[in-house]
């Protein structure tokens, strides 16, 4: 059975809350084996974008990263060239090989979608002027079919 799952990125979901006129959504779309997820990402009004992630963590909670959606390592940030855009899509596809080492337990597609179904996962967007994080938004199940 195949999973639909949203996130709505915003500057006051972060941790705390940043005042940003960033915005944007994740989309994520299981295959039905659960051994990859289709994700989209769209953010608007950004400046120095430079790394976007899926974190282990409910609403109010920081948490470690799981899986990269955009830029590099997150020991290189400081050195990392941003991207302004009104726009911007980034879309990939999440397997085995995609997930961080990370202490939550957490080692394969299936665990990380365990995670979103009980809304234990968010996505956060991390640029030059605010790299613990400047949009965010939960992870939530829109639908299974």
């Amino acid at each position: 059975m195949s999973e639909l799952f949203f996130a709505s990125l915003k500057g006051r979901n972060e941790v705390p809350p940043v005042d940003s006129d960033a915005f944007g959504v994740a989309k994520f779309v299981a295959n039905e084996q659960q051994t990859k997820i289709k994700f989209f990402l769209q953010v608007n009004n950004i400046r120095n974008f430079v790394q976007a992630h899926i974190h282990f963590g409910r609403v109010g909670e920081n948490g470690p990263v799981l899986v990269f959606l955009f830029g590099a390592d997150v020991s290189t940030i400081a050195e990392q060239e941003g991207i302004t855009t009104r726009e911007g899509i980034v879309q990939g596809i999440i397997t085995n090989e995609n997930i961080v080492e990370n202490n939550v337990g957490v080692r394969d597609v299936r665990d990380l979608l365990k995670l979103m179904e009980h809304g234990k996962t968010y996505v956060n967007v991390h640029t030059e002027q605010n790299v613990d994080g400047e949009i965010r938004g939960q992870i939530e199940r829109l639908l299974q079919f």
